[in-house]
């Protein structure tokens, strides 16, 4: 029986790519190679072949597009990318499209799939930053700008930097199992992995959205999380419609009132719930969840894990250290 042939991921670049978007995502599939031999051919990609220059300044050799199939297309994202796409860039994703087993996209990449027209009546994701962007620019793409990765049939999209290692150890695992995954994990020294529908950074709930209404709304809700805070409350703050208030939230947030409040509650439980001197349903309570098991909930949207999982690995860390630093005196 002839040994099943590698797949080839084709990592595509362009001028002042993001160097962190391409690395870590080409270091998985390097090291599942270490893990399990043979498993992929790895080339990275560009209109013309030679040195192409990242953000950073520094410049990676890349091979010139070529006729052959993909298994695996990475669209690698970069500033340039979010406003001017070469046209002959946009006909390769196209054509690759028809012949590649699926497409990814790191960060901002997903411009380069969506000018393609590859996003439409898809689910997309994006750094949370470009997300209201992306969603105005192309209204038919179905935006949700708060996940790490998002997967719609064979196009995966994800946020940037770190994120595009969690898109690429969710593929492997798709590939060559959990098992070889978590390893990949492990060696690459990420703690754990990340489930797409994990929120991208705490950093989205500090939006300053230029609409000084919404930003009103941030502020009220922030200030309001042991209250109800339904749709109709958080239009009156913002002296809008329903209906106008969450179009306008949406395109200056990239996400909806009730995911936002959410995560708004899960942000200010989670310390509460790692430092462990309260009971959880008294958290609950008081961030607005009417009891432990609806935070419970969203904990898993949120997070990937309940409170509980939380809390204990917290303790398990305490306990680790404790011993570390008994066997050391």
């Amino acid at each position: 029986m002839s040994p099943t042939p590698p797949r080839t991921i084709g990592f595509l670049i362009h001028a002042e790519f993001v160097l962190l978007d391409l690395s870590g995502a080409l270091e998985a599939f390097h090291i599942a190679n270490r893990v399990q031999p043979g498993s992929y051919s790895l080339r990275l990609l560009s209109l013309t072949p030679g040195l192409v220059t990242s953000s950073a300044g520094v410049a990676m050799h890349s091979e010139a597009i070529g006729p052959e199939p993909l298994d695996t297309l990475f669209v690698i994202g970069g500033e340039r990318s979010v406003y001017d796409t070469p046209a002959e860039q946009l006909r390769f994703v196209r054509h690759a499209a028809t012949d590649t087993r699926r497409m990814a996209s790191v960060c901002v990449g997903a411009f380069i799939l969506a000018a393609a027209g590859l996003l439409d009546g898809r689910r997309a994701t994006t750094h949370w930053r470009y997300a209201a962007d992306l969603q105005a620019r192309y209204p038919r793409v179905r935006v949700n700008g708060d996940r790490i990765f998002t997967r719609d049939g064979a196009i995966w999209t994800s946020a940037g930097i770190t994120a595009g290692i969690d898109l690429a150890l969710a593929l492997i695992e798709d590939d060559l199992g959990k098992d070889i995954a978590n390893a990949v994990a492990r060696l690459l020294v990420v703690y754990h992995r990340r489930a797409g529908g994990q929120m991208q950074h705490s950093a989205l709930l500090q939006l300053a959205p230029d609409a000084d209404r919404i930003h009103k709304v941030l502020t009220f809700a922030r200030e309001h999380l042991a209250q109800p805070l339904p749709v109709e409350k958080l239009a009156d703050v913002a002296n809008l419609s329903i209906r106008q208030f969450g179009r306008a939230f949406s395109q200056a947030t990239g996400t909806t009132p009730a995911k936002l409040v959410e995560r708004l509650r899960v942000e200010a439980a989670r310390p509460r719930i790692q430092e462990g001197r309260e009971p959880l349903e008294v958290i609950a309570r008081s961030v607005g969840f009417t009891d432990a098991d609806r935070m419970r909930l969203s904990f898993r949207r949120v997070f990937g894990q309940v409170p509980q999982t939380l809390r204990r690995d917290v303790r398990e860390e305490t306990l680790r250290g404790g011993l570390r630093s008994a066997s050391e005196i």
